[in-house]
């Protein structure tokens, strides 16, 4: 896993600069901080910091083909790269290292942008090709590894963090309501929208050709579902040995595939679990595991942990995290997040990630992306019941079902039923594809209530959901309503938020490659496919996983209620000791500077939560405060600074360097002939 950035002229312009460059690499150390390399010619520089995770000797960045035509640098990991690379070695390919890397640039050679199809891996990519004048992005397919760019003064810029694209000075630093409104509504931007106008990411499953200053963006793949009157093909019990042997493959590939050891998250939930259980069983790698313990018992699931470490054997350790811990590294987690987000959840994983490092570890496999393509999350619940309602929306014996749902919240719906029937009773009208998100997009859009009424006006001139809904494919009619919501799903939070505020940043903040086995794309293709009720059988989610692994799980852990993962929000800020940049940022002259919030309403929320010191706050109102918080520090981080932050700018060493363009005799940089 590395970072990797990029400068692409564009018309008759002087040799990209090489300061800007390496102040882009610079910024990416964190991502890369074993070596770093720059390939640079009169059109185009590239450049590299490298995480050495696979061919450490060999390996570094940017690489070429044999006649040096193509140019790569590739943030990532190709997990079928031995099996590609046979198969171009008979095509007659010629390979100078035994890199992943390598094989993405014969890949290109021999079969173009379709090569992409052929990747079963997790990256983002730039490639040089110089014989068509081109530069060629492409990210994979659900968006794990992060890709932006921009274009200022006849350049343009692409990079792994948006921080590395704020080196230059000329890239304006500006919030795009647009970005904010999706982030208040959706928790996330949808790409290629981001937080900061004129910055765009490129979409998951796309690549993009850039030529002669114009940028090219197509899907090489894209979500499917079966349509509503397909028939089942197979059984519930042979489609649950189908995925038992397809996640299995994915997990020993995550777990070989690699030069340095691989660890694990683990936890106490069923898809880490199963993860572990499955490089107990089926690899002899030794099994190392980490998790987060809670201070809180309210979300502390170590009871859970120590079960499946005891049945595993595995080496294991822990971080304990307390609401000051996460107060006081939440700064330094927006730094990486480069945008505001609305729980507190990724502090405790950089915590963790931390832990990881400090462990001599840079790999670890998780359970990420279960819960999207499986149907384990409690929105696909409360969809069912949701539609339930709508048959009969009056009758009252209904209206208990909703009962139900959320046993593991503090105050569940049970302790206010008839709040709970009128919240989850609201927007039921059957044909309407978001039925299924309506009641978080509705409680999220409330953050929006806060802005200062000009920032407001510019949030609404775009109807986000409406625009999200139109990326629906025209198929989606005839699919069922779970598929519909796990698109939906897939498309908003699992990308922007899941795989990137929540996953990549945390991980990369310390210099650690995560790898998800239930994002396999082989995997991710079969389960799309499923009938859904074999992914959400009544009530009872990710049905089909707990059938398939059935045997190699306890049933405390197989069948234990579902608890997403949560962190204290509101308390973490709030707790009796006061935190300096908390003050700082609440302050009523720092929010009249930033302009973005109302500064009564946010004073007198602030006031809220220092009064009971964050706790028993609502669902709402915890959002609300961790929203201005994070949303503050964006500002701080990246408008009021340049993205900076305590990077010295300078790439790590080694460096490898490839210069094209030659001074002459007075000094000026020639243009390569």
């Amino acid at each position: 896993m590395c970072g990797i950035c990029g400068i692409v002229n564009i018309g008759d312009s002087p040799p990209p600069d090489l300061d800007l460059l390496v102040r882009m690499m610079g910024r990416l150390k964190h991502r890369g901080p074993d070596s770093s390399g720059y390939y640079r010619d009169s059109q185009v520089a590239l450049g590299h910091t490298r995480l050495a995770i696979i061919d450490l000797e060999t390996g570094a960045q940017p690489l070429s083909n044999e006649d040096e035509a193509i140019w790569i640098t590739f943030n990532g990991e190709i997990f079928n790269y031995l099996e590609l690379a046979t198969e171009l070695h008979g095509l007659g390919h010629q390979f100078k290292t035994k890199s992943d890397t390598e094989v993405i640039v014969h890949a290109y050679e021999e079969w173009g942008t379709s090569c992409f199809e052929r990747f079963n891996g997790q990256w983002a990519i730039a490639l040089w090709d110089k014989a068509r004048n081109s530069v060629i992005l492409s990210r994979d397919r659900l968006g794990i590894r992060p890709l932006y760019y921009t274009q200022c003064d006849n350049r343009l810029l692409f990079a792994s963090e948006v921080k590395s694209l704020f080196a230059c000075r000329d890239v304006k630093r500006e919030l795009d309501p647009a970005g904010l409104s999706e982030i208040f509504t959706f928790w996330s931007p949808v790409a290629p929208r981001t937080s900061f106008k004129g910055i765009e990411e490129l979409k998951p499953g796309h690549f993009a050709i850039v030529t002669n200053g114009s940028l090219r963006s197509e899907p090489y793949w894209s979500i499917r579902f079966p349509l509503s009157d397909d028939s089942e093909a197979l059984s519930e019990q042979e489609n649950a040995d189908l995925l038992g042997k397809y996640l299995i493959k994915a997990s020993q590939l995550r777990f070989t595939r690699s030069d340095v050891p691989v660890g694990a998250y683990l936890s106490g939930g069923i898809d880490s679990s199963i993860t572990s259980s499955i490089v107990a069983k089926y690899t002899q790698a030794p099994l190392r595991t980490f998790s987060i313990r809670f201070a809180d018992p309210e979300f502390d699931e170590g009871s859970y942990q120590r079960e499946m470490v005891n049945r595993l054997g595995a080496e294991h350790r822990d971080v304990r995290i307390s609401q000051e811990d996460i107060g006081e590294v939440f700064p330094h987690v927006i730094w990486h997040t480069e945008r505001p987000i609305l729980r507190t959840a990724p502090a405790p994983l950089f915590l963790l990630s931390k832990l990881v490092r400090e462990s001599g570890y840079k790999v670890v496999v998780t359970g990420e992306g279960a819960d999207e393509v499986l149907a384990g999350y409690d929105i696909f619940r409360e969809a069912r019941v949701r539609l339930f309602l709508a048959r009969n929306p009056q009758s009252a014996k209904r209206g208990n079902i909703v009962l139900r749902l959320y046993p593991w919240m503090a105050r569940t719906p049970g302790e206010a039923p008839a709040f709970a029937r009128a919240f989850f009773g609201k927007s039921l009208d059957p044909a309407d594809p978001a039925l299924s998100h309506r009641p978080r997009w509705d409680t999220t859009s409330s953050i929006k209530l806060m802005l200062n009424p000009d920032l407001h006006a510019e949030t609404e001139k775009k109807n986000v959901e409406k625009d999200l809904i139109s990326l629906l494919p025209d198929a989606h009619e005839m699919w069922d309503p779970l598929c519909r919501a796990q698109w939906l799903e897939m498309v908003s939070l699992l990308s922007g938020y899941i795989l990137s505020a929540q996953g990549d940043r945390m991980l990369m903040a310390n210099s650690v490659e995560g790898r998800f086995p239930f994002l396999d794309c082989e995997l991710v293709d079969f389960a799309n496919q499923l009938p859904p009720r074999h992914k959400l059988l009544g009530l009872d989610e990710k049905h089909l996983l707990k059938i398939a692994f059935k045997d190699i799980i306890p049933d405390p852990i197989l069948n234990r209620p579902k608890k997403p993962y949560r962190a204290p929000d509101a308390a973490s800020f709030f707790h009796g000791n006061s935190l300096d940049w908390v003050d700082d940022l609440t302050s009523e002259a720092k929010l009249k500077k930033a302009n973005i919030f109302l500064p009564k309403q946010a004073l007198g929320l602030v006031s809220k939560c220092r009064k009971v010191k964050g706790l028993k706050m609502s669902n709402t109102d915890n959002m609300r405060i961790t929203a201005i918080l994070s949303t503050m520090l964006v500002h701080h981080h990246y408008i009021e600074q340049d993205g900076k932050g305590n990077c010295d700018e300078i790439p790590p060493e080694p460096v490898t360097v490839i210069n094209r363009v030659q001074p002459d005799a007075s000094g000026n940089e020639l243009r390569q002939k």
